[in-house]
């Protein structure tokens, strides 16, 4: 495998930097992908029907369940999905493609080219598990082709960091999650991500001004320690004050620039009281219980105690466990990077081609035949039993969890809006067995095959 040359370089006319044209999102995509068209338009098979899924391979270690998250942004994108003329003349001066046999009129029609099919998805919020169809992509082939690397980029990172969140806010037991983490995302985009799912997993909020503003999410923000520094030492009394007169409404206060201790005394001393003090360092059990003491003494006992700093489930947990006396946590890194996961091995298969099954046999990577649908069944109280896989074609006890979402190109109306899906998403993370919420060891959730789909996989080789 060669690279391609870079036949332009960047002149001063163009953007140093990454500028996506939102109508024109066609080249947001993989090379092998437009080989592989330009290749099925050449074989003349461009237009055949298939069907490409969506699914995990594996649950990620420690994760007993994924809260399937990204999908009403990615709809939004495919049904707008085109090239610009600029692209198109680019992408032919690309030296694979110099002397390549491909039809002249491939190009032409990449022109107007747009996504037709139809998707059918899981509801954004649902929680998901390995080997079942997350979505289920139906178009002429090269379409679904088209799409793979936007489909994946799409749901990959918010479904890591929604399902992380979850797990923030369930470790928690009940205390507000914020989200901190734009200063330490890769790249200013994956902020606004990880601010709208941290919100659909049950956040109180962001500090995400933007986010904040585009899906009407409450926004926090508290102060840096520049603001104390800009002040010294000696006069950081004098900066919790102004701060509070410049922002009566609810101030919080950071008290640990110079000494953890001596801040909080501080602060408790500001008349009228604050709001809160910020824990973002040191040895938080001991520190939030001295400030609940030294807040307490000073009849400050309505002033909450808000804690940061590298803060993870697995830290929160063990705090809320201890019954620390802290009142709401901060998440930036280990919420925004994924923490100890920072990846998903979700993938996109072809298993139908011209209403025939195809499969992948390759050890570790296999695939079963024909589009798909889920079904859900519950207890009698709504917990989750299990999930069962069946041909799409087929019937089963429970909830289909596959919808329509797009029809022939278009979106299926109406789309649920943000407070919905944050209510279904909690609906759903509450009903998941006990056992496979568990931090550190989780259960394993039973998915079984239809005795049709296990057939046809045994007939194939499976």
């Amino acid at each position: 495998m060669t690279a391609e040359p870079h036949s332009n370089p960047l002149s001063p006319e163009r953007h140093h930097g990454p500028r996506l044209d939102p109508q024109a999102l066609g080249l947001v995509t993989d090379l092998y992908q437009l080989t592989m068209m330009a290749g099925y338009r050449a074989r003349g098979v461009h237009q055949r029907p298939a069907i490409f899924e969506v699914f995990i391979r594996r649950l990620p270690p420690g994760r007993g369940a994924m809260i399937f998250a990204g999908l009403e942004p990615l709809l939004q994108d495919l049904v707008n999905l085109r090239f610009s003329a600029e692209q198109i003349e680019w992408l032919k001066s690309l030296a694979i493609f110099q002397n390549a046999t491909i039809p002249s009129a491939f190009w032409e029609e990449l022109a107007v080219l747009r996504f037709t099919g139809d998707v059918w998805a899981m509801r954004e919020g649902e929680v998901a598990f390995a080997n079942e169809p997350l979505m289920r992509v139906q178009a002429p082939l090269s379409e679904a082709q088209w799409i793979e690397s936007y489909v994946l980029a799409s749901l990959s990172y918010p479904t890591l960091v929604a399902t992380k969140a979850a797990r923030m806010v369930q470790a928690a037991k009940g205390r507000p999650v914020i989200d901190f983490g734009l200063r330490r995302g890769h790249g200013p985009h994956a902020g606004l991500l990880a601010a709208r799912v941290g919100w659909i997993a049950g956040f109180a909020g962001t500090s995400h001004v933007e986010a904040a503003r585009l899906w009407n999410i409450p926004a926090f923000g508290t102060m840096a320690h520049a603001w104390i520094q800009s002040y010294g030492e000696e006069r950081e009394t004098d900066a919790f004050a102004e701060f509070a007169a410049l922002f009566p409404h609810a101030p919080t206060v950071l008290v640990d620039t110079f000494e953890t201790l001596e801040g909080i005394r501080k602060a408790a001393r500001i008349h009228p009281p604050v709001a809160a003090i910020r824990l973002d360092s040191g040895d938080l059990p001991n520190l939030a219980r001295r400030a609940r003491a030294i807040l307490d003494d000073h009849q400050r006992s309505s002033t909450r105690i808000f804690a940061s700093g590298d803060l993870d489930e697995y830290k929160i947990d063990a705090l809320t466990r201890a019954e620390v006396p802290i009142d709401a946590f901060g998440v930036g890194t280990e919420f925004i990077t994924g923490g100890d996961i920072p990846k998903l091995s979700i993938v996109y298969k072809l298993v139908e081609l011209d209403g025939r099954p195809v499969i992948k046999r390759a050890e570790g990577k296999r695939t079963h035949p024909f589009g798909k649908q889920v079904w859900r069944s519950q207890d009698c109280v709504g917990i989750f039993r299990g999930d069962y896989v069946t041909h799409r074609d087929e019937s089963a006890e429970g909830e289909p969890l596959l919808i329509p979402a797009i029809a022939g190109g278009r979106l299926v109306e109406p789309r649920p809006n943000l407070e919905t899906i944050r209510a279904y998403c909690a609906d759903r993370w509450a009903n998941i067995p006990a056992e496979l919420r568990d931090l550190q060891h989780p259960g394993t959730y039973p998915v079984s095959y239809s005795e049709r789909l296990e057939r046809a996989s045994r007939a194939m080789g499976l």
